[in-house]
């Protein structure tokens, strides 16, 4: 296998600067546009990357009404509502500020990228905006803008993501509790995928 190992060596094969298109390089700003913050708005679903000492962790985050909250033209809050208690994500955070946000909106073909510095909050004139049936969020992930850019929507249309005669039939595919006992032999899957409709209703904020 042939493995580029230097920067030279790639950019001999995308070309370099010289291979970007104007608008490749225009798109980026610092702050939220008002065309950049009205697509962010309108999407319900945003991909958390960090890094820390033990490596990268990229997870998904999302909410009915927009799954973040713009707070001024360079910061948007992300609550952080129940998971499976792991917080990857948090701890890399509390280590390395970091973060990248991609966020996706059904029906749309542009991505928007975000990348920043984080901080988490637990400060409640933060975390009780988020109330919702009377729960809030543990802590808010506060994410100063360094720069925001929307990504070329070639990689959507390929993948025909939002077309419905396209999508799996869930049942067809591997429960997650069948992935569990793949992973730990002796895991009553059955059970657990019995249990965890309901479970998750009840613990969805």
């Amino acid at each position: 296998m042939s493995t580029i190992t230097s920067i030279e060596a790639l950019e001999a094969i995308y070309g370099g600067l010289s291979g970007l298109a104007d608008a490749s390089v225009a798109k980026v700003t610092s702050h939220l546009t008002a065309e950049y913050r009205q697509m962010i708005e309108a999407s319900p679903f945003v991909a958390l990357a960090t890094v820390g000492p033990e490596g990268l962790d990229c997870s998904p985050r999302g909410e009915p009404d927009g799954v973040v909250t713009i707070e001024d033209d360079r910061t948007v809050l992300l609550p952080d509502w129940r998971g499976n208690n792991r917080i990857d994500s948090l701890r890399n955070i509390v280590r390395d500020p970091r973060v990248s946000l991609m966020f996706l909106i059904p029906g749309s073909a542009t991505v928007m990228r975000v990348n920043g510095q984080a901080v988490i909050t637990t400060d409640p004139s933060v975390v009780d905006r988020f109330e919702i049936d009377g729960k809030k969020p543990r802590t808010v992930i506060v994410t100063t803008i360094d720069e925001v850019y929307f990504q070329c929507a070639r990689a959507v249309m390929r993948a025909d993501l939002w077309n419905p005669e396209r999508f799996h039939d869930a049942s067809a595919l591997p429960s997650a509790g069948a992935m569990i006992k793949a992973a730990k032999a002796g895991f009553d899957k059955d059970t657990y995928d019995r249990e965890w409709p309901e479970r998750a209703r009840k613990t969805m904020w």
